[in-house]
């Protein structure tokens, strides 16, 4: 069975407002799974899940696991920066959004679609794997972490091109995976990202060489979507 998805392409939006926008279709989508248990409807209501796509302004995001130790700037620096702050509600540690870097937030029921939050990451993994597999980059998962990496198990070289942080409340999602495409990475050098110490971060456009088509970029990041959720 295919599920049924709405898509969105936001352009480039505040991470605050983009926070509450997947909030409030978060929640609409649990407050109807709940009213359809209720009706002894199993939970499987028509209402479709929502992919967002969207850039956000530089922003600084911390997970509910994360520790503010892992920020490296003070408010006056961040200002200075043109950055802001922010503590979420999803799972992970410290990450930065910022232009140039596509962000993803399925808000999508797990349970219609079959399968559990390992999997979902799984294969939310699995679809940037594919894409920049597009590009003649072979990229993998780290062993106890989350992401994307090139040389994942190569000491000195490890280096991650997107990071995911999600939550899950009754199967249905929120939050995604942050793909580096066209990002300043100078902005990482400002955190640890996603705490660690002893790993670098990338970009599609550092590893090739030369500033992408990012429109291209995100047509394939949503068919590779399609393919491994059947959406």
């Amino acid at each position: 069975m295919r599920y049924n998805t709405i898509y969105k392409d936001i352009g480039q939006k505040d991470y605050k407002e983009t926070w509450d926008y997947q909030t409030v279709l978060f929640n609409n989508l649990i407050d109807e799974k709940k009213e359809a248990r209720r009706n002894a409807d199993k939970g499987k209501g028509t209402t479709p899940g929502t992919l967002i796509f969207v850039e956000h302004p530089h922003v600084y995001t911390l997970g509910k696991s994360g520790s503010e130790n892992n920020l490296l700037l003070d408010y006056i620096q961040l200002k200075a920066r043109e950055a802001v702050f922010y503590k979420i509600d999803r799972g992970g540690d410290i990450t930065y959004h910022g232009p140039g870097q596509l962000v993803g937030y399925p808000i999508f029921d797990l349970e219609v679609i079959g399968i559990g939050l390992k999997e979902y990451i799984h294969n939310l993994e699995e679809a940037i794997i594919m894409t920049v597999g597009e590009y003649g980059i072979t990229a993998s998962r780290l062993p106890g972490g989350t992401g994307v990496w090139l040389d994942a198990e190569t000491d000195g070289k490890a280096r991650k091109i997107c990071a995911i942080g999600v939550r899950a409340s009754r199967y249905i999602t929120m939050h995604g995976f942050a793909f580096n495409v066209n990002t300043n990475l100078t902005y990482f050098n400002y955190i640890n990202p996603c705490g660690f110490t002893d790993k670098g971060v990338t970009s599609l456009e550092k590893e090739l060489g030369a500033r992408q088509d990012f429109d291209s970029v995100k047509d394939k990041v949503k068919r590779n979507l399609e393919k491994v959720f059947n959406l």
